[in-house]
């Protein structure tokens, strides 16, 4: 056993997945989170939290479950997020988790010490620990366009990170740019409350509705994935796709800069009958400011109350300043150089999130529990090239190193698993953290 608990840092999706996982294999943890309560950027007000009133799961309830904690089955295919946070209670107490979280604890700093790692927290407590899970997630520090377009913006700012309600845009005239998530939500919230709706794409993305063929539309994927490569799923996806809706120059929209499965699908149901009733009109990139206006890359000129970066977020962890998006990670989880530094849910997923991190989770607990053996360092540098190769030939220079399939990566992760407790039971070394 380890002779001090691993120190888990967050309480959200990936946090309690991993407290989760490590209880079950004995391994003793406790968990340090900045917010009073567990469940991560899914509690509303919560200090890391970027969640808003009108926020839906974007994959759908099947596919996004912990698989040994199913979600209620008469949920929506969709659910809130008030239900995705009291599933993640839930989850906690009926795992009996709670009493291994420190709540409204932020660590301020992990650094090597002779005992393994050092995490120091905002207070000043210095927990020594020879294993440190990272699981704080990538999506709590904005980011905005750097440098700033020309020209001088007289109205108000904010980026999605700080979008809270409805109420915020009302009356006003509201600009938002991105073709992520968050951005068609905004945009489908200010076409209702808004005095005038426009959203800006400076490149294409694939806008794809909740439903297809009356059934979640991941839930095709999911079901093409397991017999099919994706580049044949691509094709089928596309062709379904524009069967169903057309093409995204139909409504206005940029023809998308990649092929379906190049990026994070963006979900909605609602954006494309917003444009085609006139409540919401679609704009090319910015060009440039000129006081209360915003000029765009065709022309059009603007009058602009409120921009709504919806602009995504920097991976930067203030507490490890050496992360980055290009940190080469066995598996998206153990770190290369730095023995007892785990990663659960540094990523980012062609589908739902949950059941990565509960794969990730139970991989790192295997390992600390002295049951999975890592290959060779050799090994695992050449596996990380090889997914380098891999995700660029697929996603380009887009955080290539975080891009993972969410099918392909769940059935690696068994295979890993298995595979790791069979090199343990030949004798490879089964960790290298401290034993005792």
């Amino acid at each position: 056993m380890l002779d001090k608990p691993v120190v888990v840092i967050g309480a959200g999706p990936a946090g309690l997945a991993t407290l989760k996982a490590l209880r079950d294999r004995q391994v003793p943890a406790i968990g340090l989170d900045a917010g009073e309560r567990p469940g991560g950027l899914w509690v509303l007000g919560g200090p890391d939290s970027s969640a808003y009133s009108t926020l839906h799961l974007n994959t759908s309830r099947t596919r996004t479950e912990f698989a040994d904690f199913p979600m209620p089955a008469g949920w929506p295919d969709y659910p809130d997020h008030a239900r995705i946070a009291r599933y993640l209670a839930d989850y906690a107490s009926g795992f009996d988790l709670l009493a291994a979280v420190r709540p409204g604890v932020r660590v301020t700093a992990v650094t090597p010490s002779a005992e393994g790692w050092a995490v120091t927290t905002a207070e000043g407590t210095v927990h020594t620990t020879p294993a440190v899970v990272v699981a704080t997630g990538h999506n709590s520090i904005p980011r905005r366009p750097d440098p700033m377009y020309p020209g001088e913006f007289t109205g108000a700012m904010m980026h999605s990170h700080d979008y809270r309600d409805p109420a915020q845009l009302a009356g006003r005239r509201v600009l938002v740019v991105g073709g992520g998530n968050s951005a068609m939500d905004i945009a489908v919230d200010a076409s209702h409350t808004a005095a005038r709706a426009l959203l800006s794409l400076r490149r294409g993305v694939w806008v794809v509705p909740k439903y297809l063929l009356g059934r979640p539309s991941d839930t095709l994927n999911g079901a093409l994935a397991r017999r099919l490569p994706w580049r044949l799923r691509q094709r089928i996806s596309e062709r379904i796709l524009r069967t169903a809706v057309g093409p995204p120059q139909r409504y206005g929209l940029p023809a998308p800069a990649h092929g379906f499965l190049q990026d994070h699908p963006t979900l909605s149901d609602a954006l494309l009958p917003r444009i085609t009733h006139g409540e919401l009109a679609v704009r090319p990139g910015i060009d440039r400011f000129d006081g209360g206006s915003v000029v765009f890359t065709d022309g059009h000129r603007d009058e602009v109350d409120l921009i709504v970066w919806c602009t995504g977020y920097r991976v930067e962890l203030p507490f490890l300043p050496s992360v980055t998006d290009a940190l080469p990670l066995y598996r998206r989880i153990f770190h290369l150089d730095s023995h007892g530094l785990f990663f659960v849910g540094l990523m980012q997923s062609t589908g739902a999130a949950f059941p990565i991190v509960e794969a990730q989770a139970r991989l790192v607990a295997a390992f600390l529990s002295g049951r999975y053996a890592l290959p060779s360092p050799a090994e695992q540098r050449a596996d990380c090239e090889r997914h380098l190769r891999r995700a660029r030939d697929r996603w380009g220079e887009r955080r290539p190193a975080m891009r993972i399939d969410f099918d392909e990566y769940l059935a690696e992760a068994a295979a890993e698993l298995e595979a790791g407790h069979r090199r343990a039971r030949a004798g490879a070394q089964p960790g290298s953290v401290t034993w005792h």
